[in-house]
């Protein structure tokens, strides 16, 4: 089979941790007989460089004639980087919204696992890190805070931002419908995160995933706010499956997830839209402090890959074989430094890519 997949390396470092997807890719198409074709095309603070833009038509119309989409990361550092010094939207992570909208991209899927061979990278006590967790966040990507209308304004010489958080219920009946059938194939439960107690936005949304829950009687449904689910991320990550979201609190859920599975190097994402295609990252930002010394860890967006196997193109046994060179990896000791631990070897980010390939 041939599989067009469009990449896009970023910044910081995204290059390094593309280059190492692409070496696993290579060697499941190797051993599976695929082909991989794969086209770079530029985003974030890459593409400004260049094109003065975050993001070009050119690029989405690359983006939009491919199978899936391989990113790695976008932005830099928001202190020192002169894309900051830029109005909004024209600053690198204004590329990631778009491409994001272009491609009708509303579903985002970001599991978090506590490998047992990480457990000892867990920062939560034994008793809770020893029963494991394995949960899917589904995160509503395209509605919300981020995507309303926002504005500055001065007010009797009083500077007044305003951003406003909207949804509509089929915005919320999609997401919620992907996360019902994400729990069908997962333990059949569903935790669905909001903030009824005080956003209207948010009884909205609980009432419309009541309403889509009755179309799931398999599926056990219960509600949590927001702040009592980042609590409960850290007292018992076990109790979850697959946790519903809006766009917000589901892009600071994911991350708290990602930390306490031991590292955000180790969490994978899919953003999908109504068809068979999706854009694949990593979780975690550019890093751009440690950008080109070879120590990044490669594992979430390799894992990213397997996901677009998975989920674009049907490709569960060459999806297995990289979730399964993972935990061989990591079971024979190997590690990068962010998941480093007494006793392990330490590899930079090109030998993990090499060891991972070589194991699929």
């Amino acid at each position: 089979m041939n599989l067009n997949i469009v990449c896009i390396p970023g910044d910081g470092i995204g290059p390094e941790i593309v280059t190492e997807a692409k070496r696993v890719l290579d060697a499941v198409a190797e051993k599976y007989g695929h082909k991989m074709q794969y086209k770079d095309i530029l985003m974030g603070g890459a593409s400004i460089d260049v094109h003065g833009v975050p993001l070009t038509d050119e690029a989405v119309a690359d983006a939009k004639a491919a199978d899936a989409v391989l990113m790695g990361s976008i932005g830099g550092n928001t202190s020192t980087s002169p894309w900051y010094k830029l109005a909004p939207n024209l600053r690198p992570e204004a590329g990631l919204l778009a491409i994001r909208k272009a491609l009708n991209l509303f579903a985002n899927l970001r599991p978090a696992v506590l490998y047992d061979e990480l457990s000892a990278a867990c920062p939560l006590k034994e008793e809770i890190s020893a029963a494991g967790f394995d949960m899917m966040i589904m995160r509503e990507l395209t509605g919300g805070l981020y995507f309303g209308d926002r504005k500055t304004v001065e007010e009797n010489g009083v500077r007044k931002a305003i951003d406003t958080l909207t949804y509509d219920e089929n915005e919320i009946r999609r997401i919620a419908i992907k996360g019902f059938d994400i729990a069908m194939k997962r333990r059949k439960k569903v935790t669905s995160v909001d903030k009824a107690n005080v956003l209207d936005s948010s009884r909205l949304w609980r009432a419309v995933v009541n309403e889509v829950a009755k179309d799931y009687p398999e599926v056990t449904l219960e509600h949590m706010l927001v702040d009592n689910c980042a609590m409960q991320l850290v007292r018992d990550p076990a109790q979850f499956d697959v946790i519903l979201t809006e766009n917000m609190f589901g892009d600071i859920l994911s991350d708290e997830a990602s930390m306490v599975t031991g590292s955000i190097g180790m969490l994978a994402s899919a953003s999908l839209n109504d068809t068979k295609f999706g854009l694949y990252e990593p979780s975690h930002g550019s890093a751009p402090d440690i950008a080109g010394q070879d120590i990044a860890n490669p594992i979430a967006t390799v894992l990213s890959a397997s996901m677009m196997l998975r989920y674009t193109f049907d490709m569960d046994k060459e999806a297995d074989a990289i979730d399964n060179a993972v935990k061989q990896v990591l079971k024979e000791g190997y590690r990068t430094v962010d998941i480093m631990s007494e006793g392990c070897t330490k590899v930079g980010c090109r030998k993990m890519g090499e060891l991972l390939a070589e194991r699929v």
